[in-house]
């Protein structure tokens, strides 16, 4: 199971910013991150067997929804 703990720190190392800069109901974009990064994002998860598309991130870019998104999706 991943923890938000886990994603923010994923986020937070791409845009070389420390994780408690970011709340879990951030939006993520308002911080930087932008599609190149989300898709680096996906390939980690798909490495970790964790189906989940761009458009599923982008629906609701937070740390949050994405964690669960995560947990869902996981093999």
């Amino acid at each position: 199971m991943t923890t938000t703990d886990q994603v923010r720190a994923q986020v937070a190392a791409l845009l070389e910013i420390p994780p408690t800069e970011i709340a879990d109901d951030d939006n993520l974009l308002d911080h930087g991150l932008d599609s190149i990064r989300v898709l680096t994002l996906i390939e980690t998860w798909h490495g970790q067997g964790t189906e989940i598309g761009f458009a599923d991130l982008a629906e609701s870019p937070t740390v949050a929804a994405w964690t669960t998104l995560i947990n869902t999706a996981a093999r």
